[in-house]
């Protein structure tokens, strides 16, 4: 019987992979936007970070980030 190498799995460093906007996901921004969501809650909904919601909102020129 030959032996089974065993590696340990690999580590993943947190980073999440760039994903491109598209026509629907902008939409639904615009939709967050409106209605006042918290960039945290859009964030964890979208699975984008708070920087890139931030971000493609200035782009846009939506306010994002409602303090109350």
């Amino acid at each position: 019987m030959a032996k089974k190498s065993r590696r340990a799995a690999k580590k993943t460093t947190g980073r999440r992979k760039r994903r491109a906007w598209t026509k629907q996901h902008v939409q639904e921004l615009r939709t967050h936007s409106r209605s006042k969501t918290p960039v945290a809650e859009i964030a964890k909904r979208t699975k984008r970070t708070p920087g890139a919601l931030r971000q493609k909102a200035l782009e846009l020129g939506l306010p994002l980030g409602h303090r109350r």
